[in-house]
């Protein structure tokens, strides 16, 4: 039993988050003071294996010439669900930021 909690927990402590930011016309990316226009979890199923998901971040901002950056994140909740579901269920964070 010691074994397996051991492994459970190097598997929780070894797996990072990761962060992908796109600057559609911002040179910085944004930190974490910075507020999203928009905030959305896009849900995958089998570590998102043949599938994909849309947002219309022109719609967001209220025209293309708008979009500062998008960003995707992997962070920790979402991490620990595709632990838990054995990567079945794995979501993912996008946000849209406006100039």
């Amino acid at each position: 039993m010691k074994k397996v909690v051991a492994v459970a927990l190097l598997a929780v402590l070894t797996s990072g988050c990761a962060t992908q930011n796109y600057l559609v016309s911002s040179s910085t990316a944004p930190t974490a003071a910075t507020k999203a226009d928009a905030d959305k979890m896009q849900t995958f199923f089998v570590s998102g294996l043949g599938q994909e998901q849309d947002i219309d971040a022109a719609e967001v901002c209220q025209g293309k010439e708008n979009v500062a950056s998008i960003q995707t994140q992997s962070n920790f909740i979402n991490i620990a669900l595709g632990f838990i579901s054995s990567g079945i269920y794995t979501p993912r964070q996008v946000r849209v930021y406006c100039k």
